[in-house]
């Protein structure tokens, strides 16, 4: 069985990459949202044309954006969803509500300080985790059956 992951969510650290190093050997693929933060903001305007208005600017971007993020999103059996420490990620609320709306199994990463900030899109998933290891942990089970030594 290949599982079809999508990363989304924080893009400050390198929780994605543990994921993907600690996947290896299982059959997982993998998408995300583009995690280059300048090439994500400004990827409307560079496109379509400069905006004098920061509100248009960001709307182009988030726009473009969105397409890539849907499509990863609809086309995965499983999102995980990462809250980060330092900035509120919007768009991850976003996607782990889009998640949910079409079924797709849920995976929230974050802290346990932000257990009651995001109790609503918790109790969406099918199972909330606090570091990238227990992703890869719960992967491994789902894919193979085994649980951690």
């Amino acid at each position: 069985m290949t599982l079809r992951v999508y990363l989304s969510g924080e893009i400050h650290t390198d929780w994605r990459e543990q994921i993907i190093e600690g996947s290896q050997g299982l059959d997982v693929q993998f998408d995300s949202p583009v995690t280059d933060h300048d090439a994500s903001d400004d990827c409307g305007v560079r496109i379509l044309g400069a905006e004098p208005n920061k509100f248009w600017h960001d709307h182009k971007g988030a726009k473009l954006n969105a397409i890539r993020t849907r499509k990863g999103i609809e086309e995965a059996d499983v999102v995980v969803v990462r809250f980060g420490e330092k900035y509120k990620q919007w768009n991850a609320a976003f996607d782990a509500g889009y998640a949910a709306a079409l079924g797709k199994s849920l995976i929230v990463l974050h802290g346990a300080d932000h257990q009651h900030a995001l109790k609503e899109v918790d109790a969406a998933a099918l199972a909330v985790a606090e570091e990238p290891a227990q992703v890869v942990q719960m992967l491994r089970y789902v894919l193979t059956g085994t649980l951690p030594a």
